[in-house]
């Protein structure tokens, strides 16, 4: 049931890696339940509108015709990583969670769906900082590397995440693709600077927009692509 008058009920909160992380239930005015997550205070993300999250799976689907490893760098409340598990081709799905409180939460059926999908046989889950697996893995190990931690490089929640989206970390993300191999990165703010990073580094960038309807409010958020150009610095 949700909270006394209409508040928000808090199903689970507790000191995480990075904070204080709270789970959320909040009843729209159609009657529909929907989950959000919180962090130090700061709203990161619900279920009330996933389309950007679904579209971030499917850039990838959509431009690699054998997607068989992907490395998906935030479970959040997994609504990106049961998009690309919906596609059979995808064989292996390492999802990198540097909270272990998230995995444990979805892991106990607090959200619909989530479960099942972490019981997935091709499911892999990671309780690490996604730098550090990006700067470990071998080589040329996956097709697509999947990026949605924090809110993006504009709006970042935890200052230290900054990292990830700088030229060591994109480095090692283009040495650890296939040759035809694409990189997918979820921001909720424009920042040119990571286009304009993303194509010295890998040598082909695009960006996908999506506006999305929130509390009434038109919100565009951005889906930066990278696939690696011939020639482009990578592993041997």
């Amino acid at each position: 049931m949700p909270g006394v008058d209409g508040l928000p009920e808090t199903l689970a909160r507790a000191d995480g890696v990075l904070g204080e992380l709270a789970l959320r239930r909040r009843v729209e005015f159609d009657g529909r339940a929907v989950l959000e997550l919180i962090v130090n205070g700061t709203f990161l993300v619900d279920t009330a509108q996933m389309s950007t999250e679904t579209q971030l799976a499917h850039a990838v689907l959509d431009r690699h015709a054998a997607p068989r490893r992907v490395l998906v760098g935030g479970l959040g409340l997994g609504v990106t990583a049961r998009a690309l598990l919906a596609d059979v081709r995808v064989e292996q799905l390492v999802i990198v969670e540097i909270e272990p409180l998230l995995v444990d939460w979805l892991r106990s059926g607090l959200v619909p769906g989530a479960q099942l999908m972490l019981e997935d046989p091709r499911v892999e889950i990671r309780t690490a900082d996604v730098i550090d697996v990006l700067r470990r893995a071998a080589d040329r190990s996956f097709e697509a590397v999947v990026l949605d931690v924090d809110n993006g490089p504009g709006f970042l929640v935890h200052p230290q995440n900054a990292a990830l989206y700088g030229r060591v970390a994109m480095t090692d993300a283009a040495r650890v693709l296939t040759p035809d191999g694409v990189v997918a990165i979820w921001s909720a703010d424009p920042w040119p600077e990571l286009g304009r990073m993303l194509a010295t580094v890998f040598g082909h960038y695009e960006e996908i927009t999506q506006t999305v309807f929130r509390d009434e409010r038109e919100i565009t958020y951005q889906i930066y692509l990278a696939t690696l150009a011939p020639g482009a610095a990578q592993g041997g």
